[in-house]
């Protein structure tokens, strides 16, 4: 719900421009400094670990620069469930070239299916009732493969390396602000922006990290097998808020393509 919630705020601010994205990504880090300066000190901070999370925040800000155009450009319920469905996928390849990991034959499954879902949602129209525009689908994908690229790194980062997950998080948001803020002075109404928007950069600012770290306390009571699955589901809360709130069509179709996306997460967690 955190993760649909502020894609649906982001995609409500039609008029986004990176200086939104400059905040949103400042906002969170001032939340969750002491969370995350705690963390890196409990955890015997090393110095080279910000280059770690500085590669982390670079692939995070064009996967924001690529959304936010992608949902100025197209419908939130399209744009997004591709991004999400293709994330994982890529993820998957990635693990394989790069990790050395091999699945298994279900999570080889899972990876058609996601495929199959995102065919059916990207051969929907848009808003208009007509064939989506390419640009949108485009958009989609490449949001998609900077998920794959952050989270391969990440998984390397915080899996194999072993940094702290909230310290390196919080250290990649910062990274985030930094990178964003020639944008907010290039344009010269920092200050404007956010008065024309701060409930919706505030809630933003918030809901993001939040999902991160209910994801993370969630595997730690769990399983990846049962919370992947269940994270995914918010493909299908933002396919039904892109027609609840922006009256986009086709919306039994995509969420369809939804939920064989999140039949798809589902057998590799488990694969």
């Amino acid at each position: 719900m955190a993760h649909a919630g502020w894609n649906l705020l982001l995609k409500r601010i039609e008029s986004s421009t990176p200086t939104v994205l400059w905040w949103i990504n400042l906002v969170g880090a001032a939340l969750i400094a002491p969370l995350g300066i705690a963390t890196l000190a409990a955890a015997n901070f090393e110095w080279h670990w910000v280059v770690l999370a500085g590669l982390c925040g670079v692939f995070e800000v064009v996967y924001f620069l690529l959304l936010q155009r992608g949902y100025r450009d197209g419908d939130v319920s399209l744009v997004y469930p591709l991004a999400r469905g293709t994330g994982p996928t890529l993820s998957v390849l990635g693990a394989i070239l790069i990790l050395g990991e091999r699945p298994s034959l279900v999570a080889l499954i899972g990876v058609a299916v996601i495929i199959a879902g995102i065919g059916v949602i990207s051969t929907a129209g848009s808003r208009t009732g007509t064939r989506a525009p390419l640009s949108s689908v485009l958009y989609g994908l490449g949001v998609g493969v900077m998920i794959a690229c952050f989270t391969v790194w990440d998984g390397w980062a915080v899996g194999t390396l072993g940094l702290p997950p909230i310290g390196y998080f919080w250290m990649a948001l910062v990274v985030q602000a930094i990178l964003f803020t020639p944008f907010a002075i290039r344009g010269r109404n920092s200050v404007a922006t956010f008065r024309a928007h701060p409930a919706v950069i505030v809630a933003i600012g918030l809901l993001g990290p939040a999902s991160y770290m209910l994801a993370l306390t969630a595997v730690q009571l769990s399983s990846v097998s049962l919370v992947a699955p269940a994270r995914e589901s918010s493909v299908i809360l933002v396919a039904l808020g892109g027609a609840i709130f922006f009256g986009e069509k086709h919306v039994v179709q995509r969420v369809l393509g939804s939920l064989v996306v999140v039949a798809g997460v589902a057998l590799l967690a488990v694969g």
